[in-house]
């Protein structure tokens, strides 16, 4: 085992044998030295800093119909909302006056928000914020949709491919392709944005053999940012009576997406501190290097449930800033209100 950990920090490579041997072998004390690899290399990469962003929901309508999802098309219990083009800069004016320079702009698949009103919204957000980054989280769009809205200044996109396995992903995402899904992620890459992948630990029916795929499909792609959570069921959806995933096991997702990807930005998810009280901070203390409070109005936070027990649904956006920054500081990190680029920006170097 010393011998695995050892390489995965020198090399940041093993091959799937190698993966999941340490998945099936990890005890204490080897999980200690695999927290403390992947501490040491993210603070080679990054010192001491936590990147904040600042995260509006603007909308929980969504086309698609995962299994797993609170705002699912089939849940007909969720009170569904948009926010308008300038709850939307609203929300993002008090975020720049709170101190943040990255806004991350996250929905469902809904639709009405066309190409031309999302081009629009990121214009206005750049021409009134010229020094911020912008990040979208709008699900699967095609390529011009992607390619004009990188055009009119959005910086970054999230998609998480959720599982790397076909399976699993075709199991979960009835109305969605894994293909597509793959293709997505290429064509992001490709047009120059900073792209964020990911994963859920603990889904239904998940193996180790999966987790393994999951880590070797991020140290393939080499994405810029890493997204890393538990799943968490959610009671409104066909996976309510399932088993909720580990903190522990989640912990060790994120400390070898890490030493997989050492130069990711990898946040501390409001789904690991909806998890566990300490979550967030156990993530920032085995790589985690980004937390996003949310700067959404308080009358439609309660609306965007994923998954159940959210936590920070009744914070007022200052008061969750103050909130994050004191625990970040607990963790002996510091905080960091500047855009927070990836410092491998620039590169886009996977081919899928």
């Amino acid at each position: 085992m010393k011998r695995l950990l050892e390489k995965l920090y020198n090399q940041n490579t093993l091959t799937k044998e190698e993966l999941v041997y340490l998945l099936q072998h990890l005890d204490e004390e080897s999980m200690k030295e695999l927290f403390s690899y992947s501490r040491k290399l993210r603070e080679e990469k990054y010192g001491k800093k936590v990147y904040l962003r600042g995260l509006v929901e603007f909308s929980n309508i969504c086309k698609q119909d995962c299994l797993y999802c609170g705002i699912r098309k089939s849940n007909k219990e969720v009170e569904r909302y948009r926010l308008t083009e300038d709850e939307i800069i609203q929300c993002c004016e008090l975020g720049y006056d709170l101190g943040y320079r990255t806004f991350v702009l996250q929905s469902g698949e809904d639709s009405w928000y066309t190409k031309d009103k999302l081009v629009n919204i990121v214009k206005k957000i750049k021409s009134q914020f010229p020094d911020v980054a912008v990040t979208l989280s709008l699900g699967e769009r095609d390529y011009d949709t992607y390619k004009e809205l990188f055009d009119a200044g959005a910086d970054r996109y999230l998609l998480r491919h959720e599982t790397a396995s076909k399976r699993l992903y075709e199991k979960l995402h009835p109305t969605m392709k894994f293909e597509n899904r793959i293709k997505c992620l290429a064509e992001l890459k490709e047009i120059g944005y900073q792209v964020g992948a990911g994963f859920m630990v603990g889904l239904p029916d998940q193996t180790v053999e999966d987790l393994a795929e999951d880590l070797l499909f991020l140290n393939h792609l080499q994405p810029h940012m890493i997204g890393i959570g538990p799943f968490i069921p959610h009671h409104q959806t066909p996976l309510k009576n399932e088993r909720k995933g580990e903190l522990k096991d989640t912990l060790i997702m994120v400390a070898l997406a890490r030493l997989l990807v050492p130069d990711s930005l990898i946040p501390a998810t409001t789904a690991l501190g909806s998890l566990d009280y300490r979550g967030r901070e156990a993530a920032l203390e085995v790589g985690a290097n980004v937390v996003m409070p949310n700067l959404s109005p308080m009358e439609v936070r309660a609306k965007y449930q994923l998954y159940d027990n959210k936590i920070c649904l009744g914070d007022e956006s200052a008061s969750c800033r103050w909130c994050i920054e004191n625990r970040i500081k607990s963790t002996g990190y510091e905080v960091d209100l500047s855009k927070g680029d990836c410092i491998r920006i620039g590169e886009n170097q996977m081919n899928l």
